[in-house]
């Protein structure tokens, strides 16, 4: 098993990639803290982890609250005894061009998937560096990387963030073992692009930027998150992991 003897925390860990990486995880022996504001579906995976012999706990988060993501930290130390993985998962999405974009619609992007990654990172850093170490996978998307015009500016600059705070992040921990990546998923079979997939026009225009012909998924990225978050990527850090079926070649 990959993932032996770590423990793991999960935030969006309810639905879509965080749920799929939560339960891909749990098979590969980490034991999970699944974090999310979406109690009755975070408890949905927990039960499937156990039902399936796995070891997973449901932690309410809310990763724009420091308190929460401290209860959080906590659980995972109290209740498995040590915190070796991050994946800050939780996220929003939208559309919108820059002058229809109000003040309230930029802070609530960029406080839930900018500064929910801050709090998530600086919050396990000293649990991680009691386990003598750990890894940190921060999502972010193939629109951290490049722009695009049907995609909301807070969108896509909350995600430029966390590609940087992960470099940041590496470059500061590294000689405590503590590693940080990026993941950069294009287009994903989930919830938050439902919408777009339900309406034909917005679909095709989507498939026709992806090189692979298809919307990604869920299982697809959680692999590259799993191997981020095992031994196999020790000398792995500060870097982008890119699975957006071509976008970013174009």
């Amino acid at each position: 098993m990959r993932l032996a003897g770590k423990v793991a925390l999960i935030s969006g860990g309810a639905r879509g990639m965080g749920a799929a990486e939560a339960r891909m995880f749990a098979r590969e022996g980490a034991q999970v803290v699944i974090g999310d504001v979406l109690e009755a579906d975070g408890r949905g995976v927990e039960a499937d982890i156990k039902a399936k012999g796995g070891e997973a706990i449901f932690a309410r988060l809310d990763v724009t609250n420091e308190a929460d993501w401290q209860k959080a930290v906590g659980m995972a130390q109290s209740r498995f005894g040590r915190l070796n993985v991050l994946v800050n998962n939780a996220g929003i999405g939208g559309g919108g061009r820059i002058e229809d974009t109000t003040v309230e619609d930029w802070d609530r992007m960029m406080d839930i998937n900018a500064k929910g990654v801050f709090l998530g990172t600086k919050s396990v850093i000293a649990a991680m560096r009691r386990a003598g170490g750990g890894s940190i996978i921060n999502i972010s998307s193939q629109l951290g990387l490049v722009g695009t015009d049907n995609s909301s500016p807070q969108y896509q600059a909350s995600k430029g963030a966390v590609r940087l705070l992960t470099k940041a992040t590496a470059i500061q921990y590294a000689r405590e073992g503590i590693r940080a990546n990026s993941v950069h998923p294009g287009p994903i079979v989930t919830a938050m692009t439902e919408r777009r997939r339900a309406d034909p026009a917005q679909r095709q225009l989507m498939v026709s930027r992806i090189p692979l012909g298809r919307y990604g998924e869920p299982d697809e990225v959680a692999y590259g998150v799993l191997y981020l978050a095992s031994d196999e990527s020790a000398f792995v850090t500060g870097s982008e992991l890119v699975i957006d079926g071509g976008w970013t070649a174009q």
